[in-house]
Order: C-alpha cells, then sequence, then structure tokens
C-alpha cells in the first residue's frame, strides 16, 4: 500500500501547485468539448458524403493554418502573454462552434460551409497548441516540469476517452448540432480557469523582444540539438500518416462493420482509455529520454499492423487499447522531452514547431490516408500507418544508436590509459 502511495505521489506530484490544478481541470473539460465537436464534424461530412476523400479534405483545412503558420505563431507565443492568449482563443473558439452548431441545428450547414469554418478553427489552433504546452511550464516549478507536461498530455487524453464517447450518445439521441452547443459552452470552464490563477505564482519566462530573424533561429536551436531533432523529425513523419484515426477508425466503423455514430465513438473512446494509461506511464517517469520515444514508436507501429489486419470489430476493440497506450506514450514523451529540454526563451517556438509536426503535418497526410482509405479500403489507411511508425522508428533507432558508438569511441580515445 505504502508503495502505491508512492508510486501515486511520484506520478501526480505536478498536481501540488494551485494554479495547475486549475488550469488541468479547465484543459480536461474543455478538451472533451473539442473532441465531441471534431467526432460530430467527421460524422457530419461522412453523412453528407459517404466519401473518405471528403473526410480527409475537411481534416486537411482545418490543419491547414497549423502547418503554414505555426511556426509564426510559435514566435507570437513567446513575446506575449500566454494567460491573457488563451483567454482570447477560448472566446473566439466559443463563438465559432456555437455559429456553426446553430447552421446545422437549423438544418442550413452545407459542406462548403464546413470548408469555411475548419480552417478557422485551425487558425485558433496555430495559435492555441504552442500556448497550451508552453504555458504549463510556467505554472510550476522547473523540476516538475516534464511531469506537468505529461500529465496536460493525460487530460487530453481523458477528453479522447470522455468526447468520443459522449458524442455517439448525443449525436443518437438528440443530434449533431448539440456537440457544437456543448463545445461552446466547455470552453468557459478553461476561461474560468485562467481567471481564477493566482497571477503572482505564474512563472512567466522572459516575452522575446521583437527582432529579425527569430523564426530561423528556432528552427536552427532545434537541429542544433539532436534529442530534440530526432524526436520532431519522428513526430512529423508519424504525425503525418499514422495519426489519421478520425478519417480510418470512422471509415472501417462504417464500411467494413457497418456501424454508426456510436460504433466510431465507442472504438475512439476505447483507443483514448489505452492513451490514457500510456500517458499515466511517461507522467510517472522522472525524464523524458530519445530511447523511450523510439521505442515507443515502434511498439505503436507493431500494434497498428494488428489493428490493420484484426479479423472482426470486437477483435479490434481489443486491439485499440495497446495502441492507444503505444501512441500516447509516444506522442507525450515526445512533447516532454521537447519542452523539458528547450531554453525557457525557446519553448514556444519549439512547442509550435512540434504542434506543425504533429497537427500541421495532417494536411499533407489526411487527404494521402483518405484517398487510400477510399480507394484500396479503411484498412489499407492504418497499413500505411503502421508501415511508417515502424520504419521511422527503425530509422531514428539506427541513428541513435550511431550517435552512441560515436560517444564511446571518442571517450576511448580522450582517456589518457588508452592513449599510451
Amino acid at each position: 500500500m505504502t508503495r502505491i502511495r508512492r508510486a501515486s505521489r511520484q506520478t501526480f506530484r505536478s498536481l501540488s501547485t494551485r494554479n495547475f490544478r486549475l488550469y488541468l481541470a479547465g484543459q480536461i473539460i474543455s478538451a472533451s468539448g473539442s473532441w465531441m465537436q471534431q467526432i460530430a464534424q467527421i460524422w457530419l461530412v461522412l453523412s453528407m458524403t459517404g466519401s473518405g476523400i471528403a473526410i480527409g479534405t475537411v481534416t486537411a483545412l482545418q490543419f491547414l493554418p497549423v502547418l503554414l503558420g505555426g511556426a509564426w505563431a510559435g514566435l507570437i507565443v513567446d513575446r506575449v502573454d500566454k494567460r491573457k492568449l488563451l483567454i482570447a482563443t477560448s472566446v473566439i473558439s466559443m463563438l465559432l462552434a456555437a455559429s456553426l452548431g446553430t447552421l446545422v441545428a437549423l438544418d442550413l450547414a452545407e459542406l462548403w460551409m464546413i470548408y469555411i469554418f475548419a480552417p478557422l478553427f485551425g487558425c485558433l489552433t496555430a495559435l492555441d497548441s504552442p500556448a497550451r504546452r508552453s504555458f504549463v511550464t510556467e505554472l510550476v516549478p522547473e523540476e516538475h516540469a516534464a511531469n506537468a507536461v505529461s500529465l496536460n498530455s493525460s487530460a487530453f487524453t481523458a477528453a479522447r476517452i470522455v468526447g468520443p464517447a459522449a458524442a455517439g450518445l448525443v449525436i443518437a439521441t438528440t443530434g449533431i448540432a448539440w456537440c457544437f452547443f456543448i463545445n461552446a459552452v466547455s470552453f468557459l470552464a478553461l476561461i474560468a480557469a485562467l481567471l481564477l490563477m493566482h497571477l503572482t505564482a505564474i512563472h512567466r519566462s522572459m516575452p522575446v523582444v521583437r527582432a529579425k530573424g527569430q523564426i530561423r533561429e528556432g528552427f536552427a536551436y532545434v537541429w542544433s540539438m539532436p534529442a530534440l531533432r530526432t524526436t520532431l523529425l519522428m513526430t512529423a513523419f508519424i504525425g503525418t500518416l499514422s495519426f489519421n484515426f478520425q478519417i480510418t477508425l470512422s471509415l472501417i466503423a462504417k464500411k467494413t462493420f457497418g456501424g454508426d455514430a456510436g460504433t466510431f465513438g465507442s472504438m475512439y473512446a476505447l483507443m483514448s482509455v489505452g492513451a490514457l494509461i500510456g500517458s499515466l506511464v511517461v507522467a510517472h517517469r522522472e525524464q523524458a529520454n530519445t530511447r523511450f520515444v523510439v521505442r515507443s514508436a515502434l511498439i505503436f507501429g507493431l500494434l497498428m499492423l494488428f489493428a490493420a489486419f484484426a479479423p472482426s470489430l470486437p477483435v479490434l476493440m481489443v486491439v485499440l487499447l495497446p495502441v492507444g497506450a503505444t501512441s500516447v506514450a509516444f506522442l507525450s514523451s515526445a512533447g516532454a522531452l521537447l519542452q523539458s529540454r528547450s531554453s525557457p526563451e525557446f519553448r514556444g517556438r519549439v512547442a509550435a514547431l512540434f504542434a506543425v509536426a504533429f497537427i500541421g503535418s495532417t494536411p499533407i497526410g489526411g487527404p494521402i490516408v483518405g484517398a487510400v482509405s477510399q480507394l484500396i479500403g479503411p484498412r489499407a489507411g492504418l497499413l500505411l500507418g503502421a508501415l511508417t511508425a515502424l520504419v521511422t522508428g527503425a530509422l531514428a533507432l539506427r541513428a541513435l544508436n550511431g550517435r552512441a558508438a560515436d560517444r564511446r569511441r571518442t571517450s576511448q580515445f580522450q582517456d589518457p590509459a588508452l592513449a599510451t
């Protein structure tokens, strides 16, 4: 029992900070609403068109602003008060969600309208994502930074359990529009948390003074550090082709197994239960390291391979649990490594590059996976993601072992006893 309590304190150590507790609670509620909207939007498009390509197009449009403007958004985050920025993005997101919900409720929504709303949400995500990630490190002492980043990822993972399951239930009972309305209301929780914080307890980093070449400086900083460079490149490739579950699972639910929105929501929720476990495992670790990130990617790819060939829906449901665990183990540890090993003045830009690599890559990967799933079959979309994770992980492991061998050779050369 004592060991369990000790492990619990270790895993949740950053919750001893009041501001972080408020922030995490607001994040869970707000992110749950956002996941409800994500599921509702996908199912709305699928109901209108039945097309994987259309789903991929909407997904691409939503995340295109992150790809195109993510680096600039990170620089803005480094220059401004992150708390005020998050309040502003939350208010605007709330208004957009309520507007789209109204169009759906009045049966006025058409596909071209969703194509317009998607990039508007994407512009907010471009600012909101690096701000949310980098703001976490300002709420806790430096020694709790990696743990806080991992628990913040756990909050998003918990939202992935609640949001999709709730969306499936709401769509089946009251209709798609209510998912958008609930998402609009959920932003109030995050706004309240930000307003209730003790401002004197925020460890705000010094704002970056405006100067030329700061975006290039951020790229150069990441590229100069092998651990950050490897992690970011892995996130870019795997984020592009492996993390397209909103496309592949929706098509598998409807076209492969003849399910409905409830089936899709249940699949996503089950995967997210595993994801929560994976994120808590990462939070329990003292530090994030590159080797753990690489191993997580390899196991994630292997499990995705099993999911692609699952012979029935029950078997797929079972496999989705460890798929979720390893997917977030990879993603959470990658995010924790990037934030905990970055200098404070670069954290906004590093978080933005992470968002570009993971979220911003969706405009490239979404249409590709959507087209592959549409033309060959939904299982092919999962298979493409599995192979991407396996190949990327194998190449990263080779590079990691190569650097370790170089360090050993250098150490032997510098040892005076070996030099004589």
